[in-house]
This record gives C-alpha cells, structure tokens and sequence, in this order.
C-alpha cells in the first residue's frame, strides 16, 4: 500500500545498530474521518514520554485517536496498542484517510504502516576462540554473562530444552521487572525458571490485520510463548544457552552445544507466527520493544527481517528501526541480523551478516556408475537410467526446495545419491533426510563433468559420512547475506560486523521435522545475530559501565579482517571476490580482542540529535521526537563528523576534513600512533599523529583530511587507520569513493 506521508529526503542512521528513523513534518489542522476503506493497522509514534504515569499516557493516547474516529469508544475500538515505556505512542486499525488526517494533528511525529517482517533463517565458538580451547582470561572475568539479561524477539521457545537448564545459577537479577506469561502449553510455574526468566507473547496487531483471532491449532502453533517451529529455541540457545555436552545431528557435528553467554538470563517475546511460514508484525515487534525496554534487558538480539524495499523512505515505515532507537536510548545494546538478500549491493538494513566455515557431507559406502544430469530439477522418479549410479547435476536459480522435491524423486527411481554443483547465485541446506547428496562449488563440478566425460566407466566413491571441520576450509561470507553500502545513510558502514551462521547445530522444537532428538542444522543471518548477542551480553558483563556505542566501537574496532586462522576472506557472489567492509564491516567478531580494545569511539543522545540535524531535520521536527525543545547550530554540522568506528565517504568531490574522539579504557598512560592504509587513489592524513593519554586526559579528538588523484567518477576503494600502542589494535575501516562532478 502507497502511505503518501510526504517523508522524502529525510534519512538518518541511529545508535548502536544505527537504524533509521525518518520524521514526518506535520501541521496543525485535523478533521474527523468516516470509515470509507479498508482498514488497517498503523503506529502512531508520539514522540518521547513527557511523563513516568503509564495510565495517563494511556488516556492520552485515546484521546488522540478520539480526535480523528469521532469518539471514545471507536477509539477503544481501534486501540491496538499503547506503548507507554520506550516513547509515547500507540497502534490502531485504521483506513488510510485516517492515517493520513491522524498525522496531520499536531501531537503526532511520525505515522508507520504495520510492515510484516520474516524470520532470517556446533563448533562456531570454538571457531571464534570462545572454547577451553582458546580460553583467555576474559570469558572467566566476564563471569560468563552471569545476570546480564538477553532479550529475543522471535518465534517462541520451548522451555523444555536442556539449554534452558538453570542448574548452577543464582537468583533472578534484582533488576528484574519482567514476567513470564501463561499460555497454551506454557504454565508460568513449571516453564520458567532461573535462567529463561521472562516469556510473553505479541499477536493483537497480526490479528487486527488480518481482521480475526488467530487460530493457533489450525497453524501449527500455540497461542503463548512456546515456540512452533524451532527458531526462536534455535536462536536463543546460541546466544545464551547452558552446556549440552555429546550431541549431534544423527551422529554429525558431535561435541558441546552451548551459547556465548552460558550464564546469562534468557527473556523470550513472541513476536512472529506460523501465518504463511512465519510472519511478525511490526506493530507487535515495536510493543516487544516497548515491553523489553521496561522489563530490564541488557541486549535485545532481533533475528527478524522484512524484505529490501524498493522506496527509499523505507526505514521510516522500519518498526525495528523505531524499537532499536528506544530501546538504545535507554542504554539496551540492540543486535539486529543484516537479511539474507545478498549479495547484491545495498541490501544490508541493519547489523550483522553471515559467515560459513565448515560444511558436512552425507554420503555412503561403496563405488558407483557415475551420470551426468544438466539441471537438477529436471531430475523425476521416472529417470530408470540412473538406477544404482550416483549422479552429478547442476543447479541453476531454482526455487527454495526444489532440490530436496529432486532428490527426494530421484531417490525413487533408484538413485544412490547426488553431487550437486551449487549455483553462485542461490545457496541450498541439502536434500534432506539422510540421502547421500555432496555440495560442491560450480568450478569443482565442472572438473567432475570433464571426468565424467573423458572416461569409458566412471565411477565414484562415496565415503563415510564425516563432519569436516577446520582450517582446509576457507571462511567465506554466505551469499545469501545481505551488504552494503546501506542506501538509506550512505555515510554509515553498513554492515557492522559478521559471525558464524551457516549449518549451526542448536536445539529446536521436538516439533520441528528436521529436527533430530531436538537438534537441527539451520543458516541464516538469524544465527549470526545471536553468535553476537552473546558476546555483546559477556562486554556487558565484563564492563557494565559502557555504552551502547562503546560496546559496538570495541566489536567493529577489533574484528578478524582475516579469518582467524589468518587466511583472507571471501565473499561468496558472482564472481566470488575478497571480502570487503560492505561485505562484513569491521570483519569477523573477535571477543577476546573486543574486551579490552584499547581505545572506543563513544556516542550519546546528543551526539546523534547532532547527526539529525546534519541530516538536514527542523527544530520543530526533531523537539517533536523527543518532546522538548531541540535546536540545531545556525551552520549545518557535517554529517561525516558522527563519531563511528568507521569512515564511509560515498561522494567525495574535494579535500575534506573530518573529526573523531576516542575515549581510553585501557592503561591510563600510554601513547597511540596512527597507522593509515589509504584506499587506491586516496590521500589521508591524520593531525594529531600521536595520541598521549594520561590520568587526567583520557579523551582526545582528532583530525581526518581525504582527499582524491582520480580524474574519474570510480566505484569505493577500501583502507583503514589503525590506532596502535603496541599492545592494542584500533582498526577503523574506511570506505571512500570519488565523484567527479561534470559541468554542463
């Protein structure tokens, strides 16, 4: 639905996930509005709470939509929501002409169509260097998460699970306002305990969209915070879950399943539901993250996306968006999954991206004819030529599913197993079940074709089915993760940072058809987030007095930009190429470097209230958004002096100048000198060259001057500049691409 709110050419990125958030400019004038269309559900944000009393607010809120439907009690007939914590707003069934009038009155600061949103689907910490392995003194320090609280907005849990065993935690945080919510086959009493300590459900917006109660039973799924289908019980034990020492997927990937934070709390909010394969309204989402916010968390882990839009206003309907800053204002880390919409450019909405390392194959004993089939989907049960032969085929931009739909028919008619060349542009999780199927690259497949070819009797042998793991394997960044440059704020990186999220074995619904014994394989992005969460929720632990920004500064700062093993990083695409910082920002999450980086860039309401106004927003518009006078400097700021852990020049056309401050959190005395690595055809230079930090300076800004030689418009080149004292690597990413501009 077009939603004409006059919201053009306001775009900003905010806080610690640097979401977006675009302000409408509304007057004065309102009218009363008949229903004369189709309803549906709109947020209604009205800025900042001006006061702490809850029931007034409500009443407010009332009011409001009053002025518009006519009267009260078509007002209590609208109400969705009232959200009464993070900011003052509510959500309401509404027509369109509604929304429209509603934004005209002069309460209002922005009005948000109801998007929907979709879920982003053993040895990932050992990888990371979060084992007993690698252990540092850090993970002991940090206490393991112990009473930091994560938050997951996601599809349920079930509380069953070993993962959410309390065994040898203490009690409850003090901190603690939340509560965990009955339901169907979820008692509040035998369900939560001291490690999933918070349980509640959202569905009122998805039910006023779609205009009738959701029928659970009819979907799959339960009208409480049990989880359906496995996701949400997936994405939380990575991020927090106990040990669970000897499992596996039938005898595959075999050791400790366990979250980051082992010894954190668990929160879960219901958020989305099995309605055409999982489906989460925005309304319902910015209510979770109005509840959380209240509730006491420390990390909200959001492993929820809506597909890349078109239009560019589109973080202006974002309810994540609107949710994270909130929530980030009242000090909540926000961890956000990018999307799986890569790997094209521009389709990184938020925080983290996806990478794979290791890939297991399910394969049998003995040698067989080997065929060669063009498309695997042309692949049936009717194919008797292929009976007893393994055979190799090509996929091609099939449909999700449409290889497993092969294999399962192929299987049928006799066929002993499959080696499907992967085509680079859509990625597959198998063929299911247990049938012999061999995943190899296009390059790979195309040698095999040419064996194939180029003998009298080929054959091939399949192995023993084995979990391959460790350095013969490169990392590489999965395609189907979302990259930058973000589109909506392109002087911010986007994205952040990437973690491990493809073939993660974790715990999952006994419900879940993949699952074996209550564990699954599952990759997305939504398993990358919570690989982030955790060890967001360890700094939080380990250094409760930083900062949203802060704690996003020591991740982005101090990543792997080379696989931890050293070796480079790729980004799987057309063609595969190097990883770069639109592939995954600052690089690969590094904990142990993370907590203790030396040196943070740090950031404060005020600090992104600046970045509004460099953004080109009104007094009027920004004091509307927070409820109290704002005013902007009389010479607009540069928007590229946002204190960020990187730089990101998507138009440079002169030599300019920008600033940035790093506050030390390590060693009170020590000296800093930068290292600079200017992209291709880029001059930096760096005033002051030397940082000297002291007892009483702790805080020292600093001068950035780029300028171009290229004599032509060019796509980004990359470089960095690296704050060092010998001990600590400060590494900051610049992206900088050159604009010549013609005169006519």
């Amino acid at each position: 639905m077009s939603f004409p709110l006059q919201m053009k050419n306001n775009h900003t990125t905010l806080l610690l996930v640097f979401t977006s958030l675009l302000i409408s400019l509304m007057n004065e004038s309102y009218l009363l509005v008949a229903v004369d269309a189709k309803s549906n559900v709109y947020i209604i944000h009205l800025g900042e709470r001006r006061h702490e009393d809850v029931k007034l607010l409500k009443k407010t809120h009332h009011e409001v939509l009053a002025k518009v439907l006519g009267s009260e009690e078509e007002s209590a007939r609208a109400m969705v929501y009232s959200y009464k914590h993070g900011f003052s707003g509510f959500a309401a069934k509404l027509t369109e002409s509604q929304a429209q009038q509603i934004s005209e009155l002069p309460d209002v600061a922005l009005v948000i169509p109801n998007q929907l949103y979709k879920v982003q689907t053993t040895r990932s910490w050992d990888y990371l260097q979060l084992s007993s392995h690698y252990q540092t003194h850090f993970p002991q320090k940090s206490k393991l998460g112990e009473d930091v609280v994560i938050g997951l907005l996601d599809t349920g849990i079930w509380p069953e699970s070993e993962a959410f065993s309390d065994k040898g935690l203490g009690p409850i945080p003090s901190k603690w306002r939340g509560t965990c919510e009955s339901g169907e086959s979820f008692e509040r009493a035998k369900h939560c305990n001291r490690k999933l300590i918070g349980a509640r459900y959202f569905v009122k917006a998805l039910e006023a969209e779609y205009g009738k109660p959701y029928n659970a039973t009819e979907n799959g799924d339960y009208l409480s915070p049990r989880d359906f289908g496995g996701h949400g019980t997936h994405t939380s034990t990575i991020a927090a879950g106990s040990k669970m020492a000897n499992r596996s997927y039938n005898g595959l990937g075999v050791g400790t399943v366990r979250g980051g934070a082992t010894q954190a709390r668990i929160a879960m909010y219901k958020v989305c539901w099995s309605l055409f394969g999982g489906v989460c309204a925005g309304a319902d989402i910015l209510k979770a993250f109005d509840v959380a916010a209240s509730d006491g968390v420390d990390v909200v882990s959001v492993s929820i996306a809506a597909d890349v839009p078109s239009f560019p206003e589109a973080d202006g309907r974002n309810a994540i968006a609107v949710g994270a800053f909130h929530a980030v204002a009242k000090g909540v880390a926000v961890v956000c999954a990018a999307g799986n919409s890569g790997p094209s450019p521009q389709t990184c909405i938020l925080y983290v991206v996806c990478e794979l390392r290791c890939r297991v194959l399910l394969v049998s004993n003995y040698p067989s004819p080997a065929w060669y089939n063009s498309d695997c989907k042309s692949l049936n049960e009717n194919d008797t030529w292929a009976a007893k032969s393994v055979v190799l085929c090509f996929t091609t931009a099939f449909r999700e599913g449409s290889v497993e739909e092969a294999a399962s028919s192929f299987r049928k008619a006799g066929g002993l197993g499959l080696i499907v060349a992967e085509n680079p542009s859509r990625s597959w999780n198998g063929c299911g079940d247990d049938f012999p199927c061999v995943q190899v690259s296009y390059d790979i497949g195309m040698n095999i074709l040419y064996y194939i070819r180029s003998s009298r009797s080929p054959k091939v042998r399949i192995s023993p089915t084995k979990t391959h793991d460790g350095r013969p394997v490169s990392t590489n960044l999965a395609y189907f993760s979302s990259r930058g440059p973000s589109y909506v704020a392109p002087a911010v990186l986007k994205p952040d940072i990437a973690a491990p999220g493809v073939n993660i074995l974790s715990a999952v619904s006994p419900s879940d058809p993949k699952a074996n014994s209550a564990f699954a394989f599952m990759s997305g992005t939504s398993m990358a987030a919570p690989h982030v969460s955790g060890i967001v929720a360890l700094l939080k632990s380990l250094h409760p007095d930083w900062s949203p920004a802060a704690i996003k500064s020591a991740i982005v700062t101090t990543a792997w930009n080379t696989d931890p093993s050293g070796e480079p990083i790729f980004a799987e695409g057309e063609p595969m190429k190097l990883a770069d910082p639109f592939d995954f920002g600052g690089g690969i999450i590094n904990f142990n470097k993370a907590a203790d980086p030396g040196l943070v860039y740090d950031m404060g309401t005020a600090d992104y209230i600046y970045y509004l106004c460099a953004m080109g927003y009104n007094n009027s518009a920004i004091s509307k958004l927070r409820e109290h006078p704002t005013s902007c400097p009389i010479k607009r700021p540069s928007i590229l002096d946002l204190n960020l852990p990187s730089i990101t020049i998507s138009s440079l056309t002169r030599s300019t100048k920008l600033t940035r401050t790093v506050r030390n959190v390590g060693h009170a005395n020590s000296s800093y000198k930068a290292v600079v690595k200017p992209p291709q055809g880029i001059r930096i230079s760096v005033r002051p060259h030397l940082l000297i930090f002291n007892t009483t300076t702790n805080t020292i800004s600093f001068t950035v001057t780029v300028s171009s030689t290229h004599q032509v418009t060019t796509g980004y080149y990359f470089g960095s500049l690296t704050w060092t004292d010998g001990v600590h690597a400060v590494r900051s990413p610049i992206s900088v691409r050159t604009e010549i501009s013609v005169l006519s």
